[in-house]
């Protein structure tokens, strides 16, 4: 298992590399400028539109509905478990997180030209079903000589829901939030595959694919049914309580944002090196960012293309929301409350275990296992979602490469919940290396589309607001 996991790892050194983050930035910079930086100016505006749905578009969710499956995929284990991966002492230490907030920041130009030509490039049946997202901008934008492309893109995304994003790393999260909270010490085990498992996480995985099960057989309209209950509520909760955390500790805020900002562009001792901390500060905050906020990743113009609506430009800007909710408030969230208690400086802590630290520390007022209790509940439910979210992603992804058909989607279902079930069974370090190399495979394409047909963007953007100038 070292021998694989070590190759794992020169793969994803490989995959996202430096000519991988340069290019993932560079589209997003060249976004904001040529929009104008869109992404501050009209941030209001998106916001308003993201509660306020279109009364005549044509499509199979609400634009609500669409940006809550997106957000039920992003906001998920990467928001609690990936920020304490990538800001550890042994990773990219607190400046991961500063460059966490750079890849959103010009992540959102990019989130919102991905939800514009999603919307413009879409395939709308006779009988309504829509289907839409890179793989249709790609042939459609570029043109039939680079379908190919567009099924590269489709291949990875599959794959990205089968074995990366969707299914491994969610239900490892969980699997490790329960064990933590129900079996520290495990005391009641079972033997699979050679290795002795607690019984708490065999029960939960169970439980988990069936409930993923019976959501996932309904297809878009159940998944976005569920999620708009789910994610609101998630969301809120775990802003609730991170921002007590923060405010019973706020003397500690000023410090740990001169640590954070320090860290981005400072060597530290433990990394080796000005040119190898500041790569690895970049490379775990651009990776688990993007793994995060998916923006550039072209996974939420998927859900985005099912949006009622009959404005690209509006529907563009609504999903350009889900970055900034997920990273600037989520993420942030998160990071803020490790580095103010000081947890990511623990080399013996992994994981779920580093932001289980970091609330019993920060939530003093109240007993550990409460502080625990509140924090697995959170990431249950983020997790829960990102699973649901996926696998619409994955099957769309499938769709397309074979042209619709369905039995290859059913197929894709139940192996999609056979992948929930042995999640648990993955070792940490192995889940995430795996998701973060089939998300570097799947924005190549993406990103490539964008640079394309940047100008397709700021055509349709311009002429946009320039029929509505009253906005």
């Amino acid at each position: 298992m070292d021998a694989f996991t070590n190759f794992l790892g020169k793969v994803d050194d490989i995959v996202w590399g430096l000519p991988l983050i340069i290019l993932i930035i560079v589209c997003g910079i060249y976004l904001t400028i040529r929009l104008k930086f869109l992404q501050i100016v009209h941030l209001p505006k998106a916001l308003r539109f993201m509660i306020k749905n279109e009364e005549d578009g044509t499509g199979e969710v609400t634009s609500f509905g669409a940006l809550c499956t997106a957000l039920s995929a992003t906001i998920g284990t990467g928001n609690i478990v990936g920020v304490a991966t990538a800001i550890g002492i042994l990773a990219g230490g607190p400046g991961a997180l500063f460059w966490m907030w750079v890849a959103a920041l010009f992540g959102m130009a990019t989130k919102y030209s991905e939800g514009l030509l999603a919307v413009k490039y879409r395939k709308i049946d006779e009988d309504g079903h829509v289907l839409g997202g890179p793989f249709y901008y790609i042939e459609n934008g570029m043109g039939h000589k680079w379908k190919w492309l567009a099924k590269i893109f489709a291949f990875f995304g599959a794959c990205v829901g089968l074995m990366g994003i969707g299914t491994f790393t969610q239900v490892n999260g969980i699997a490790s939030a329960v064990q933590a909270f129900f079996d520290p010490d495990k005391a009641n085990t079972v033997s699979i595959f050679g290795n002795d498992y607690s019984i708490a996480i065999v029960i939960s995985a169970f439980i988990l694919a069936i409930l993923v099960g019976l959501v996932v057989i309904g297809g878009i309209q159940r998944i976005s049914k569920v999620s708009q209950i789910i994610v609101p509520f998630m969301a809120v909760l775990y802003i609730v309580v991170c921002l007590v955390l923060i405010i019973v500790n706020i003397n500690k805020v000023p410090a740990a944002f001169e640590t954070i900002v320090k860290c981005a562009f400072k060597p530290m001792s433990f990394a080796g090196g000005v040119t190898a901390s500041l790569a690895i500060a970049m490379q775990k905050g651009v990776a688990r960012g993007i793994f995060s906020n998916e923006a550039g990743l072209g996974s939420a113009p998927i859900a985005a293309a099912a949006a009622q609506t009959k404005e690209p430009v509006r529907q563009g800007l609504v999903t350009m929301t889900g970055t900034f909710i997920d990273t600037i408030i989520v993420c942030t969230m998160t990071g803020l409350s490790i580095v103010m208690m000081g947890s990511w400086q623990d080399g013996s802590l992994e994981g779920i275990a580093v932001t289980t630290d970091a609330f019993q520390k920060g939530l003093f007022f109240m007993p550990g296992q409460v502080a625990a209790f509140i924090l697995m509940i959170c990431l249950v439910f983020f997790a829960f979602t990102t699973i649901l979210g996926w696998d619409y992603y994955g099957e769309r992804c499938l769709e397309y490469l074979t042209n619709g058909s369905k039995v290859s989607v059913q197929i894709y279902r139940w192996l999609y919940i056979l992948c929930v079930f042995i999640g648990p069974y993955m070792t940490v370090k192995a889940v995430w290396t795996i998701a973060d190399i089939f998300n570097g495979l799947m924005a190549i394409p993406n990103i490539i589309a964008l640079l394309a047909l940047s100008s397709v963007v700021v055509a349709e953007t311009k002429d946009y607001f320039a029929r509505h100038k009253e906005l």
